[in-house]
């Protein structure tokens, strides 16, 4: 038993470069996926701890129902009411010269409830926490730079990220934010016989504990779902080069296979050695996968952390924690994967008889059995993608039809080959381009799992530009109607309003109120919006569907547009009525992209009618573009307004379009490193391959065909398989780019993107394809050119 083991693995010892691509090809499929799970247990375990961190995982807390903002006055009313409330705000502190923004919250800590990570009030007087310049508690992160704003501060090991607690004055000052308030929060126990809350403060919305954290992980699920996806897609390529390496590996090893047999080992104690070997391989490579997955998951947290934020308000640490649940599903995945990749080389093992186990021509027979089923397997998943894109709704049905249409095609790629090269090589008319189409064709099997690899690459890279780019051609148009005003402004109250209205008087050109009313629409969180009857709406506003006359309608009460989200949610059309708000029939259906949440707008007046209590602080003010700069100077120096209260169109827009590159920073890595892995993959394939080929390449140098000849054949080979796969590859990455705009994100999102066709980058691609397949193509060709002339004369002499 020692002895066959240490036979087998001597093969190793004889191959080390196959060694290492097996290794290598296994711990970047594991590097790949295990980065993605890093990313999405950070995440997921920061929105639990700033849940706890900011008091709302315990306890439920008040924020403002409408647009009047909760005020240092409210907290005080409430708790000379009895009531035991404790203030918050939190913001991006940034400035003074350092490098990124430290999330502050301000809390009142004789009132604040235990908040975690701020248990140690008490290492320091607390006259220093309330008093100028201040005090803070901060992570080892943030605390360096806090001192430029000359706060004192105090390390806390227990928080993560950037973060910062002070008392709730100083917050207010650095955040300019006068004396608003972010939330109440509320103790768990308080006393009896309080007042009703809406008899303190009528503008106060009390959330249950929990609530937003739900929300969020709500929301966020289908991000993290996508990135799962992509992350598992980047193993399938890499899951590729194990597969080819095995089945390489098994085939060079079946003279051995057939001697050991012959000298007694069972065919059980053969299966059982070669499971083992496999094994060990898998937890060293998945051992090393796991070391790279952090690396690439600490380098792609920032611009995903970035992206939960700009999208969803989710705030998630900048560290990386080695978390269980991440390491230990990558180093399954590492096992479950060898094994998959290496049951078709152990069951073509275990069904070949004892005389056949070494013979070539029985594994090549094998071989075509096998492209054969694939075959028949990649029809029948690509006719289950065709029934699932006429009926797959939500994203377990999307991602399987994703799955189909990928998995089926890559089955497919071989046999779709073999036909190409075999009419190629039907109409040469030399014998020597005949024989090249012939020797290329002989190479599929053994290249084939590479080239699946190219394959998925490419129609990954292909599919998802096309859904950016498309999303981006969008995005920035729906931008330039919806952000119609020139200047968005938030004042603190309305005679603060009403002193904002006497200052523009004669210098702007209208000034649209913006309401909105928080409200549960179809069991989920949303808002309603008002929209005052001005020509911003009518000529700007971009509506997928609407009645004629539409903006007219909305002047009445009865009418009401909803936003795409909600429509396809609840499979609203024109003419229902709104779910939740009764009485409002839909007019018009708008898109509202980058909106996750459901959301309604009516007419001015039938919100004033329905909300009377509401009172606008925020506006758009339609203003000369080229007096924006002085009205914005003049609102600052007139009226006691936060920095970020005043916001021009352009800074609007510039932070929007950052959000978007953020979002998809990700998948774009993700595709070049799926790409790379895919050229990994075919540079491997034929250094193996090239030392296997000898036999077949010999008698045509006998011929007269020179080594270096011999060489750029090699090179012309790859070069044109890459380029089959390539246009193979065009329509799936178009397909797969439909199934991602029309049903993922539709799912996912809420909304439906236009799909757009780039043929440039197209092209670029596909260069960088064959690009890709030269390089990897060269060193076995400069190899084979290489190659001493008793080597090529050894083959006759070994009787082939």
């Amino acid at each position: 038993m020692i002895t066959a083991l240490r036979a087998l693995l001597s093969h190793w010892m004889r191959s080390p470069l196959q060694l290492v691509t097996l290794i290598a090809g296994l711990a970047l499929a594991t590097a790949l996926w295990s980065g993605v799970q890093a990313i999405n247990a950070e995440a997921r375990a920061s929105y639990d701890e700033a849940a706890d961190r900011v008091g709302t995982g315990q306890y439920d807390r008040l924020v403002a129902e409408a647009e009047t903002p909760l005020t240092t006055r409210d907290f005080v009313a409430l708790r000379r009411a009895g009531w035991l409330v404790s203030p918050q705000i939190e913001g991006e502190l940034d400035g003074a010269g350092i490098d990124r923004p430290i999330r502050l919250i301000g809390i009142e800590p004789l009132t604040a409830p235990p908040i975690g990570g701020i248990d140690g009030l008490g290492s320091f007087p607390l006259d220093d926490f309330f008093h100028m310049p201040g005090h803070a508690i901060a992570s080892p992160d943030a605390a360096p730079d806090l001192r430029a704003f000359g706060l004192g501060v105090t390390q806390s090991e227990a928080l993560d990220g950037r973060i910062a607690f002070v008392d709730i004055g100083i917050a207010q000052r650095l955040l300019q934010r006068g004396d608003r308030i972010d939330r109440l929060i509320l103790h768990a126990v308080q006393p009896q016989g309080l007042p009703d809350i809406a008899a303190v403060v009528p503008h106060a919305l009390r959330v249950a504990a929990q609530t937003s954290t739900a929300d969020i992980a709500r929301l966020t699920d289908s991000f993290h779902l996508n990135l799962t996806a992509f992350g598992l897609l980047a193993f399938a390529v890499g899951l590729f080069i194990v597969y080819s390496a095995i089945g390489l590996a098994f085939e060079q090893r079946r003279a051995m296979f057939r001697t050991l047999r012959a000298l007694g080992l069972s065919l059980n104690r053969l299966i059982w050695l070669l499971s083992a070997e496999l094994l060990l391989i898998a937890l060293i490579a998945g051992s090393l996968g796991i070391a790279l997955g952090y690396v690439i998951a600490a380098a792609l947290l920032p611009d995903v952390a970035a992206t939960l934020r700009g999208l969803y308000g989710a705030e998630i640490s900048g560290g990386l924690a080695i978390r269980p649940s991440w390491w230990l599903s990558g180093l399954a995945m590492a096992v479950a994967g060898t094994f998959a990749a290496g049951a078709g080389a152990l069951w073509r093992l275990s069904r070949l008889p004892l005389l056949d186990a070494g013979t070539p021509q029985a594994w090549a027979h094998m071989a075509r059995q096998v492209i054969r089923v694939m075959s028949f397997a990649g029809a029948g998943l690509l006719g289950v993608a065709a029934i699932l894109a006429v009926t797959a709704e939500g994203l377990v049905q999307g991602f399987a039809l994703l799955a189909a249409l990928l998995v089926g095609a890559a089955l497919l790629l071989p046999a779709c080959l073999d036909r190409i090269l075999r009419a190629l090589e039907r109409i040469s008319p030399a014998p020597l381009p005949a024989w090249f189409w012939a020797d290329t064709r002989q190479q599929v099997p053994g290249l084939s799992m590479a080239l699946m690899a190219l394959l998925l690459a490419i129609a990954a890279n292909i599919g998802v530009s096309t859904m950016v780019s498309s999303f981006r051609l969008t995005f920035t148009g729906w931008l330039d109607q919806r952000l119609a005003s020139e200047i968005y402004v938030t004042v603190a109250d309305a005679a603060q309003a009403e002193q904002m209205r006497v200052l523009l008087e004669g210098k702007a050109d209208a000034i649209l109120p913006l309401l909105r009313q928080p409200l549960e629409l179809a069991n989920l969180p949303g808002e309603v919006y008002a929209v005052a009857d001005h020509p911003t709406y009518s000529e700007n506003w971009p509506l997928l569907a609407a009645e004629e006359d539409v903006w007219a309608l909305l002047r009445e009460p009865g009418y009401a547009l909803v936003n795409e989200q909600l429509a396809l949610s609840q499979g609203l059309s024109l003419g229902d009525e709104v779910p939740s708000v009764q009485g409002q029939k839909i007019v018009g259906i708008y898109s509202d992209y980058g909106n996750p949440a459901p959301q309604v707008i009516i007419g001015l007046a039938a919100f004033r009618m329905l909300y009377p209590d509401v009172r606008a602080t925020r506006f758009g003010l339609r203003v000369d573009p080229d007096s924006v700069a002085d009205v914005m100077g003049l609102l600052r120096e007139e009226l006691p307004l936060p920095q970020d209260a005043l916001a021009d169109q352009g800074r609007i827009k510039a932070i929007s379009l950052r959000v978007f590159e953020q979002t998809f920073t990700v998948t774009s890595a993700l595709n070049v490193l799926t790409l790379s892995v895919a050229g990994f993959s075919i540079l491997m394939n034929l250094l193996t391959l090239s030392q296997m080929r000898l036999p077949q390449l010999a008698p045509v140098w006998a011929l007269g065909v020179t080594r270096a000849e011999l060489g750029r054949m090699e090179v012309a080979r790859a070069v044109a398989l890459a380029g089959f796969v390539t246009v193979l590859a065009l329509p799936l990455g178009l397909a797969l780019a439909w199934v991602l705009l029309a049903i993922v994100n539709v799912a996912a999102f809420g909304w439906r993107l236009p799909m757009f066709l780039f043929p440039l980058s197209y092209l670029w691609l596909g260069l960088a394809a064959l690009g890709a397949a030269l390089i990897a193509a060269g060193w076995p060709a400069i190899r084979l050119a290489r190659t001493a002339p008793h080597h090529l004369l050894a083959v006759f002499s070994s009787g082939r």
